[in-house]
């Protein structure tokens, strides 16, 4: 098999309750050519956490080779998404002085700012996964994107710092490690997703992006260009199958084909005329259905899944969505499913599905982000160096260092002095693991 060109071949790994999906893509111009998938149902997770590690692992391994042989090349590392549960936000600033003697302000200045953010303590048991700088400020002149080139003396940043559940990295890290595969960068899900999917001036507006998966649903509030808030519901694609399974009195396997197959969200717009044989479980016989019949139990389980988006909204404080609510996920493709959206929370609703060739459906909207926002994140930072997963297990550095939001001009930053998620996420897993 031939090695993967580092500079534009990206993998992506997107575990999700459901299916685990690996996606080959590679960057040209910023344009992304999708050019392998792997997509497997995954065993041994629920509600977006590991409760399985073996059972993960052979998932996994099994959508990677997948993908392998669509395209004959050999996967080695890929770009992670962790799961938005337990995810905290808080806003972070760093201050340094400008170090040149020119007061020309360089990678090596953006790096300092980058570590200076991250020296807020972090409880022991969360795991800082993202920075995501919201502006630089030199001299007192804000609003500044990218600062490498000025002339200043002080340089500071403002920015969001992600931390989640340390149980909950350390055990997706552990899967991976035992997949055999390096770790090129870790990103929350719905960040890179949602950034992707949404339009700038949604994402400046104030949107909710929502992703409706299998096992859960989440849940991120974009306003000023940045993610301001994230959640996770523990209900899901799952539940209509099983709500499916039980009226029609049919193995869960059939619910999910019927589901997908005849499956409609919207009461109103559904068919009476469109009839289709269910298999009675326990028994030969089939029973006789109707679209409209299965579109009602569709509809009450998601009516109150939107319910509790709301909800959920309301508890963040979010008083108004400009931007309406983008919805996404493998449950966004149900016929319908925007107008009960629309009617449940009275606001614009739009569906996301990517737009690439052999991923043309919106469960495979966090796998394409992930992909897109690590090359947006090289663009800007530079390439950082893969770390072996196993590496989170071995004993650390003294220093720990934070996420990559390390600088990389054209002169690369040594990757000893890389921040990167993994050289932090290193530090407790020695104790951890013992």
């Amino acid at each position: 098999m031939q090695k993967l060109n580092h500079q534009e071949i990206y993998v992506s790994l997107d575990i999700g309750s459901s299916s685990i999906k690996v996606l080959i893509g590679e960057m040209n111009d910023d344009q992304l050519h999708v050019i392998g998938v792997g997509h497997v149902k995954s065993t041994g997770i629920r509600k977006g956490a590991i409760v399985d590690i073996d059972a993960t692992v052979q998932s996994i391994k099994k959508a990677v080779d997948q993908a392998e042989r669509m395209t004959g090349i050999k996967i080695e590392e890929v770009v992670l998404g962790v799961p938005a549960n337990q995810t905290i936000l808080q806003p972070v600033k760093g201050v340094v002085a400008v170090n040149g003697e020119d007061r020309e302000i360089t990678d090596d200045d953006l790096a300092r700012v980058i570590d200076s953010a991250q020296v807020m303590s972090i409880p022991p048991e969360r795991e800082l996964v993202n920075l995501i700088p919201k502006q630089f400020i030199v001299d007192n002149l804000d609003e500044i994107k990218d600062p490498r080139g000025m002339i200043g003396i002080r340089l500071e940043m403002d920015a969001t710092m992600i931390t989640t559940s340390k149980t909950l990295v350390h055990n997706v890290l552990r899967c991976v490690e035992r997949a055999g595969l390096q770790i090129r960068e870790i990103y929350l899900q719905p960040l890179a997703a949602g950034n992707f999917a949404l339009k700038e001036d949604e994402k400046n507006q104030g949107t909710a992006y929502i992703d409706l998966g299998g096992g859960s649903t989440t849940i991120a509030v974009f306003q000023d260009g940045l993610l301001k808030n994230t959640a996770v519901i523990p209900v899901g694609g799952d539940h209509i199958t099983k709500d499916l399974s039980i009226v029609l009195k049919t193995p869960t396997e059939q619910a999910e084909k019927i589901k997908k197959q005849y499956g409609h969200a919207f009461y109103d717009d559904a068919s009476d005329e469109q009839l289709f044989d269910v298999p009675v479980v326990g028994t030969d016989t089939t029973d006789q259905y109707s679209q409209r019949y299965i579109s009602e139990i569709i509809g009450v389980r998601l009516e109150e899944l939107f319910e509790l988006v709301l909800d959920e909204l309301a508890r963040m404080g979010v008083q108004d969505l400009p931007g309406g609510i983008v919805i996404s996920g493998g449950v966004a493709q149900l016929e319908g499913i925007a107008q009960l959206a629309r009617q449940i929370m009275l606001t614009r609703v739009r569906i996301y599905t990517p737009d690439y060739i052999g991923v043309r459906e919106p469960a495979f909207t966090t796998s394409v982000g992930l992909i897109r926002y690590a090359n947006a994140e090289d663009d800007f930072y530079g390439r950082s160096e893969p770390v072996d997963a196993s590496s989170y297990v071995a004993p650390y550095p003294t220093q720990s260092t934070p996420s990559k939001k390390q600088a990389n001009g054209p002169e690369r930053v040594e990757s000893a002095n890389k921040v990167s998620v993994i050289d932090r996420a290193k530090n407790l897993l020695n104790k951890f693991f013992d």
